[in-house]
Parts: C-alpha cells; sequence; structure tokens
C-alpha cells in the first residue's frame, strides 16, 4: 500500500502517535467513525458571518458526531455531521504543508507530533485559492488530536482579529 497523507506529511513520527490515531490517519478508501461532539460558534456578527461562509456547524452541546473518511491519490475528503449540521472538506499535500480547503477558505498547515500529540498549525491562508490573506490573522485557527482513555478525540479552535471566536469544537470518535 502507498503512504497515506498523513504518513507523507509526517514521516517517521507517524509511527510513534498512539494507536487511535494512526488507524483513523492509515485508511485507504473510506472509513467511518462516530462519537460525539460540542460545538460553541461564536457570538459576533461577523464570526457568525465568517461561520456561514466557511459552512461552520451550529453551536451544539453533545452532538451525536460521524466522520466518512474518503481516501484516494490526491489526497482525503473528509465528510463530518455534527447532529445534522453537515460540514466537508478536502485535504492534500504541497510539499511538507497540510492543506485543506473548507468553503471558499484554503489553509496550509504546518504539522508536528509532541508527546503523542498531533498539532495543526496555521502557516498560510488563501481565499478562494488565490488571494492571500495575512497569516497572522489567523494565528488563533489550530487543532489537536490525541488519545485519551483508548479513544481518539479532537480540538479544532479558531478565533480571528476584531472577529473574535469563530468556533470552538471538540468531541471523540470511534471506528463505526
Amino acid at each position: 500500500m502507498p503512504p497515506t497523507l498523513f504518513q507523507k506529511l509526517l514521516g517517521a513520527p507517524f509511527f510513534t502517535l498512539p494507536p487511535t490515531l494512526r488507524a483513523l490517519h492509515a485508511g485507504h478508501g473510506r472509513s467511518r467513525y462516530a462519537g460525539r461532539a460540542t460545538i460553541v460558534r461564536g457570538r459576533n456578527p461577523l464570526a457568525r458571518l465568517c461561520a456561514v461562509i466557511a459552512g461552520l456547524p451550529r453551536s451544539a452541546d453533545d452532538a451525536p458526531t460521524t466522520v466518512e473518511f474518503v481516501t484516494d491519490e490526491r489526497g482525503e475528503v473528509w465528510h463530518r455531521d455534527f447532529g445534522g449540521a453537515r460540514m466537508s472538506s478536502r485535504l492534500w499535500f504541497d510539499g511538507d504543508r497540510l492543506v485543506e480547503r473548507l468553503g471558499p477558505v484554503r489553509f496550509r498547515f504546518a504539522l508536528h507530533v509532541n508527546g503523542g500529540v498531533l498539532y495543526w498549525n496555521t502557516v498560510g491562508v488563501r481565499l478562494f485559492g488565490v488571494l492571500p490573506l495575512p497569516v497572522s490573522w489567523f494565528g488563533d485557527v489550530r487543532c489537536r488530536e490525541r488519545e485519551h482513555e483508548g479513544r481518539y478525540e479532537f480540538l479544532v479552535e479558531a478565533s480571528l482579529p476584531l472577529v473574535g471566536p469563530l468556533i470552538r469544537y471538540e468531541g471523540w470518535l470511534e471506528p463505526a
């Protein structure tokens, strides 16, 4: 089997990840995970507008959550469902960076592993794939993946200058 997207990006540190993270990021074809998540969207009118444009889910407490991962030679597509609120994104690699397209926004992330935890840090952003936005605006857009009590856990936070908190969602997943 060819290496997966995250195996290519992380190299040897991929194999130091806890089993649940390795399993989630080592799939080929289609895989499905289910769990629960809590979503908190920002209340600022600009934050609400940005969330709608990006297709982010509404606030929900302990929402049933599913994620279908579709992997092909071009990368991965993640189809998320947070209690009926759907959000999809495409991920691929560009050099040593992970790229994620979410609505009209394209993020570039530097990935690193520390203590068995996988961190995504924003290093570039483009609107509509062509218009670069100041990366300093997106310093508070990040993700953390870890294993806790034998389950895969995620935390995604996004806050923007002048807008404030945009979204924070966290939860857990298990193979479905």
